[in-house]
């Protein structure tokens, strides 16, 4: 049994014998089936999925680690993963959540620029790929954030887009114009959650901000706060406090449009539907805001 397996994995990992005798299922996500399991005395979360989705699971205890690590913003502790003949999956601390507060809040945003002040040597990008929702993310590093973002994240997810069909008529144009985006803007490489929407974040009992389901890399830090206005967006004293701490540099709205391309593009891939039109529109607007159009 999948149980036997992550109970004998958890235990040689702690070095406490660990025995399941409770497995709940947990709503919530499309890829993977998530349990909460439990021997009476201590819970971990558990992600399951196909063997061939191992290399996930691997990817994000990495980046679970590196945030962990920081001592920065909070994430899940990353226990372990495995693979079985039936499932690959991974195990993290169990944290209760609840929806926090306007200082929570504020908080975070303090503490997600604290994370973004953590950089590399090496450059734009990361040790290995990982994956946003299921695409796999294309993470070689680059010296040219430009070069990193046009060919790694744009211009990787319109080659699969057209694949499904998806029409963009201005594509070109944008790619050869990304640079001159980023004449007055000088960047440097911040650890990144990479996928960093409203149901990727939350906050513990003691209203402490969690975040969690990375898709790390370093790349530039707006990437970050761009997404964070997709999809709800984020409440106002989240980006008071971001900016307490790490002001964003002008030009940020422009920036934001193309960095938020990137996840309107993978939706499409992912989903299909009017992620196609969206798209285009948010190429038109770049384009004219940018005044190449």
């Amino acid at each position: 049994m999948i149980w036997q397996e992550i109970d004998n994995h958890i235990s040689q990992i702690t070095g406490e014998k660990f025995v399941s005798n409770q497995h709940l299922s947990i709503s919530g996500g499309c890829i993977n089936q998530s349990y909460a399991i439990s021997n009476s005395k201590i819970i971990y979360f558990i992600k399951q999925n196909l063997p061939s989705q191992g290399s996930m699971f691997a990817a994000e205890i990495l980046g679970l680690q590196q945030i962990y690590q920081s001592k920065t913003i909070p994430s899940p502790k990353p226990i372990c993963w495995g693979i079985t003949e039936t499932s690959s999956y991974i195990v993290l601390e169990w944290l209760e959540m609840t929806n926090g507060n306007h200082k929570s809040w504020t908080e975070m945003g303090r503490k997600l620029a604290a994370m973004h002040k953590i950089t590399t040597n090496k450059g734009f990008g990361w040790d290995i790929n990982n994956t946003i929702g299921s695409t796999p993310q294309i993470n070689n590093f680059h010296s040219s954030w430009t070069e990193f973002y046009t060919q790694n994240r744009l211009n990787y997810q319109f080659q699969l887009a057209k694949k499904r069909g998806g029409k963009f008529p201005h594509s070109a144009k944008l790619l050869a114009a990304i640079p001159q985006l980023f004449l007055d803007y000088q960047i440097q490489p911040s650890l990144v959650h990479g996928d960093l929407w409203r149901g990727n974040v939350g906050f513990t009992i003691e209203n402490e901000p969690v975040i969690f389901d990375p898709a790390t890399y370093f790349g530039d830090r707006e990437v970050d706060i761009a997404m964070t206005e997709l999809f709800g967006g984020f409440p106002p004293t989240f980006y008071q406090g971001y900016q307490e701490v790490f002001p964003l540099d002008k030009g940020y709205e422009t920036r934001k449009t193309l960095y938020n391309l990137y996840h309107i593009l993978n939706h499409f891939n992912l989903f299909g539907g009017g992620y196609c039109s969206q798209a285009n529109q948010m190429i038109e607007k770049i384009l004219k805001a940018s005044n190449l159009n």
